[in-house]
């Protein structure tokens, strides 16, 4: 007769290794976020009809050029804005209603091990937007130009911002008020972010509040990037670096788990 060596079974209780964590619930955050329709109306839905529907009737004047080449990184800017931004704030706010976050912060991941896993969750989404709209605006005849590092760079950088600002509204506004305020900034910043109309439709004097704006930078350093080939749009990249500072510092400080 065989016997077990002793400690074959033993159990070894105790937390998995941190990056296990981390890894795990963004996989969760991830399922859940693409599950929700809400939020796949949001980052999904809107940005693609938004990009189809103006790149193909002329409602708009997008100025010398095809439409597509305007309004390709406009889009990509709403599809970060949605995910980061919008959807976080909502999806967080409705979290720590529930009492989700509190009971999160009390197992053996960290806060800032599930704020990691979020992040990485909105990253993981916004892959797959940029990738699906990037496939769809080749397909409308899109024909980007430039730095893929400044794409890049400005991609992250705008995602800090937004994730931030999100953060921050979820951690001290109730959930219905997040609700509210969220879909009203969205719907707002759509419309004055130079998203799908030009900034320089607006007034001189709107001009120069609305360029302070994440999305307007974001969708400004993108289009000048994209479309005219520029080099690195310092100013736009420290227009959302000051935002990102700004949100992330003040969500750090303010946010409340229950």
């Amino acid at each position: 007769m065989t016997t077990t060596p002793t400690g074959t079974y033993t159990p070894k209780p105790g937390a998995a290794p941190l990056g296990r964590m981390i890894a795990t619930q963004a996989v969760l955050e991830t399922k859940m976020l693409l599950r929700n329709g809400e939020q796949l109306l949001l980052t999904v839905i809107i940005p693609t009809l938004l990009l189809v529907l103006f790149s193909s009737v002329d409602i708009i004047d997008t100025g010398a050029g095809e439409a597509v080449d305007f309004l390709a990184p406009g889009i990509l800017a709403l599809a970060v804005m949605s995910t980061a931004f919008t959807g976080q704030a909502i999806g967080t706010g409705f979290e720590r209603r529930y009492g989700v976050l509190k009971r999160l912060a009390a197992s053996p991941l960290s806060r800032w091990g599930l704020m990691t896993a979020k992040t990485v969750s909105v990253l993981v989404t916004e892959v797959l937007q940029i990738v699906l709209l990037t496939v769809i605006a080749f397909a409308l005849g899109w024909s980007p130009h430039g730095n893929p590092f400044a794409v890049l760079l400005l991609l992250v950088l705008g995602t800090a911002a937004f994730s931030g600002l999100g953060l921050l509204m979820a951690g001290t506004l109730k959930a219905e008020a997040t609700l509210a305020a969220a879909n009203l900034v969205f719907l707002l910043l759509l419309v004055g972010g130079g998203v799908i109309v030009p900034l320089d439709e607006f007034p001189d004097a709107a001009q120069s509040v609305l360029g302070l704006l994440p999305i307007s930078a974001l969708s400004d350093g993108l289009r000048d990037v994209l479309q005219h080939g520029a080099g690195m749009p310092w100013g736009d990249l420290g227009i959302l670096a000051v935002w990102a500072v700004v949100g992330l510092v003040a969500a750090g400080k303010f946010f409340r788990w229950e």
